[in-house]
C-alpha cells in the first residue's frame, strides 16, 4: 500500500490547495483578479523558478512543482467545467437569437484577427503557411479568463460569448487544416481533408444523439438524485453528465469542451439548473486556477529576460490589431462605440487553446520549434495581463461613452422587469401563487421537493429546484432585483435563517413570512420581516369572522372588526420584538448621576 502512494502527488496537492488559500483572499483584499495571483504562483513555483533550485535545495522539492504534466489533466478539467457552467446560463432559445453574432461576428472576428497577425509576419519574414498558423492561433481569446471576469448577462459579456464560442466550435477544423499544410502531406492528393469530413460527420451524429438523449433522460435522472435529498448523489450525476458528454464529443473528433458546453445547455433546459451550478461552483474555481498555475509553469523568467525587447513587442502587436478588428467588427455590427472598444481590449491577449494550436503547427513543420516556443512565452504573458487589459478597457469605454453621451444603462435578460419570489410551494404556497397569477403579478417559486416541482411545472407555475438553505441558492435567486420576497415553507428554523440572511444582503426588500404561531412570528421580525402572518392566528380571525356572520352581525363591522383586530395584534407582536432586541440601558449607579 505504502508503494502505491506518489509523494510528489501529495507535495503538488499541498502546493495547490495552498495557492488557492493564499491567492484567492488575497488577492480580493486589494481588489486584484486572482487570475494574475495564480499565474505568478505557477511562474514562481514551477519548474523554472524555485522548481529549477530543488536539486539544491531539496527541501524546496515540498513547495514546488517540478512535472507540469502531472497536474495538466486538472487543468483541463476546470477548463471544462467552466464552460459546462456557462452552458447552464444560456438556453437555446437564447443560443438560437445569438446564432447572427456567433456565426458571423465570431467568425469575421476570427479570420480578420488571424489575416491582420498573419500579414505582419509574413511581411517579417515568415513563410506563408507558418504566418497563416501562427496568425489563427494567436487570434484566439481566452474563454477561461474572459468570461468568469464579465459573464454572460451584458452587452459586453455577450458580446464577448458569442466570438469566443466560435472559436472553441472552430478549434478542430483549424488543427486539421494546419496539418494539411504540413509539408509532408500537402502533396498528397487527398490529405487530411477525407479525416476532416469523416470527423464532421461523426461529430454531427454524436452531437444529434446527445441533444435526443439529453431531453429526454436528464430531467429522470436529476429527479431520482434530488428525491434522495443528498447532495453528494446530486454532484455526482452532475459530473457524471459532464464527463460522459466530453468524452462522447472527444470520441467524434471534436474538443471536450463543446461536449461540456452542450452538457450545460441541456441541464439548463431542466428545471434543476440552479441548484446543479451551485454545486459544481467551488470545483469549477477550483480547477481553473490549476489551469492557470500551468499556464505561469510555462513562462521562464531567464527567457523572459534575454528577450524582453522582442517579448514586448510581440505582446503589443497582438494586443493591437486583435483590438482593432474586434471593435471595429462589433462597431458596424450595432454596439455602442464604448461596448465595441471595452470587448476589443477585452479578447486582445492570446488564448490557452492559442497553446494547442501552436503545438499542431509545430508538428505540421509549419513554424520552427524556437518560434514555438517564443509565441508561447508571449500567449502565458497575454494571458497574465487579461485582468489589466480588461480594467483598461472597462475604464477607457466609461469615459468615451461619458464624452459622447452614450451611456445606457443595462437591465439583465432575466430581470428586465422585477418579480416576487415565492420560497415554498406547499399548500400554503400554492395558494399565495394562485393569488399572484389573479392579480397579474409576476412572481418565480423556489422549491426543493423535485415531485412538487415537476407537477408545478406540468401545470404551468414559473418554478425552479433548489434548496435554500444553502446560501450559494440564495445568491442565485439575485434578491436584489425582486420586489418582494415571500416565505411559505414550514419549517420555522429555516424561515428565521433566510429571514436573516436576506435582510443582511437586500435591506430594502420587503419580506412576508409564514409564522406558525405569535413567537414564532415574533423571531421572524427580530430577524428583519417585513410583516410575519401566524397560522394560529389566521385561524382563530376566520373562525370568528364565521361565528359573527352565523350570529346574524352584518358582514361590514365584522370585516372591519377582524381587520382591526389582525392589524393590533401583529402591531403588538412586532413592537415586542422590536423591545426585545433595542439595546438594554444600564441603570446609573449614585455616584454616576450628574
Amino acid at each position: 500500500m505504502a508503494d502505491a502512494i506518489n509523494p510528489q502527488s501529495f507535495s503538488d496537492s499541498l502546493v495547490i490547495l495552498g495557492a488557492a488559500g493564499l491567492v484567492i483572499p488575497g488577492f480580493a483584499r486589494f481588489r486584484i483578479s486572482p487570475v494574475i495571483g495564480f499565474i505568478l504562483v505557477g511562474l514562481a513555483v514551477g519548474p523554472s523558478g524555485l522548481g529549477a533550485l530543488v536539486s539544491q535545495y531539496p527541501w524546496l522539492y515540498h513547495v514546488t512543482i517540478s512535472n507540469r504534466a502531472a497536474i495538466e489533466p486538472f487543468a483541463e478539467l476546470g477548463v471544462i467545467l467552466l464552460l459546462f457552467s456557462i452552458g447552464l446560463e444560456l438556453s437555446f432559445r437564447r443560443l438560437w437569437t445569438m446564432r447572427t453574432q456567433v456565426f458571423g461576428v465570431g467568425a469575421a472576428e476570427l479570420i480578420g484577427g488571424g489575416t491582420l497577425i498573419a500579414a505582419g509576419l509574413y511581411i517579417l519574414g515568415q513563410s506563408p503557411a507558418g504566418a497563416f498558423g501562427l496568425g489563427l492561433a494567436l487570434a484566439l481569446s481566452s474563454t477561461a479568463v474572459v468570461l468568469p471576469m464579465v459573464g454572460t448577462q451584458s452587452a459586453v459579456g455577450r458580446a464577448a460569448f458569442s466570438m469566443l464560442l466560435f472559436e472553441d466550435l472552430a478549434l478542430v477544423p483549424i488543427i486539421f487544416m494546419l496539418g494539411a499544410l504540413a509539408p509532408s502531406v500537402a502533396a498528397s492528393p487527398d490529405g487530411p481533408w477525407s479525416e476532416l469530413a469523416d470527423t464532421l460527420l461523426k461529430s454531427g451524429i454524436t452531437i444529434a444523439v446527445m441533444l435526443v438523449l439529453g431531453r429526454l433522460c436528464l430531467p429522470h435522472i436529476f429527479r431520482q438524485a434530488a428525491r434522495t435529498k443528498s447532495p453528494e448523489v446530486f454532484l455526482a450525476a452532475s459530473l457524471l453528465v459532464v464527463i460522459v458528454s466530453s468524452l462522447a464529443t472527444s470520441i467524434a473528433g471534436l474538443s471536450p469542451i463543446v461536449g461540456a458546453l452542450l452538457a450545460g445547455l441541456l441541464i439548463a433546459e431542466t428545471d434543476y439548473h440552479g441548484e446543479v451550478e451551485v454545486m459544481t461552483a467551488p470545483f469549477k474555481g477550483l480547477a481553473l486556477g490549476v489551469f492557470l498555475i500551468t499556464v505561469g509553469m510555462g513562462l521562464d523568467v531567464r527567457v523572459i529576460l534575454a528577450n524582453w525587447p522582442s517579448l514586448i513587442l510581440a505582446v503589443a502587436g497582438v494586443v493591437l490589431a486583435k483590438t482593432i478588428v474586434t471593435a471595429a467588427l462589433l462597431y458596424i455590427s450595432g454596439a455602442r462605440k464604448g461596448v465595441a472598444l471595452e470587448v476589443g481590449v477585452l479578447m486582445a491577449s492570446p488564448s490557452e487553446t492559442t497553446l494547442i494550436v501552436l503545438s499542431a503547427a509545430a508538428a505540421a513543420q509549419l513554424i520552427l520549434p524556437s518560434t514555438a516556443t517564443f509565441w508561447q512565452i508571449v500567449t502565458a504573458i497575454g494571458l497574465t495581463i487579461t485582468p489589466l487589459l480588461a480594467r483598461l478597457g472597462h475604464d477607457i469605454a466609461r469615459r468615451l461613452e461619458m464624452a459622447l453621451g452614450e451611456e445606457a444603462v443595462e437591465v439583465s435578460e432575466d430581470h428586465a422587469e422585477a418579480a416576487a419570489v415565492v420560497i415554498g410551494f406547499g399548500r400554503v404556497g400554492r395558494m399565495v401563487c394562485d393569488l399572484l397569477v389573479l392579480h397579474k403579478q409576476r412572481f418565480i417559486v423556489v422549491e426543493s421537493d423535485p415531485d412538487v416541482v415537476a407537477e408545478a411545472r406540468r401545470d404551468g407555475y414559473p418554478i425552479l429546484f433548489g434548496d435554500v438553505s444553502r446560501t450559494e441558492m440564495l445568491d442565485k435567486l439575485r434578491l436584489g432585483h425582486a420586489r418582494a420576497l415571500i416565505l411559505t415553507m414550514d419549517d420555522p428554523v429555516l424561515s428565521v435563517r433566510v429571514t436573516k440572511r436576506v435582510r443582511g444582503w437586500v435591506p430594502d426588500l420587503p419580506v412576508i413570512a409564514r409564522a406558525r404561531d405569535t413567537d414564532h412570528a415574533a423571531q421572524l421580525y427580530k430577524a428583519g420581516a417585513s410583516d410575519a402572518v401566524p397560522e394560529t392566528l389566521e385561524s382563530s380571525l376566520q373562525l370568528a369572522e364565521t361565528a359573527l356572520v352565523d350570529l346574524g352581525v352584518a358582514m361590514g363591522p365584522v370585516i372591519a372588526s377582524i381587520h382591526q383586530t389582525r392589524e393590533d395584534l401583529r402591531m403588538g407582536i412586532k413592537e415586542a420584538a422590536q423591545l426585545e432586541t433595542a439595546p438594554k440601558l444600564r441603570r446609573l449607579r449614585p455616584d454616576e448621576v450628574p
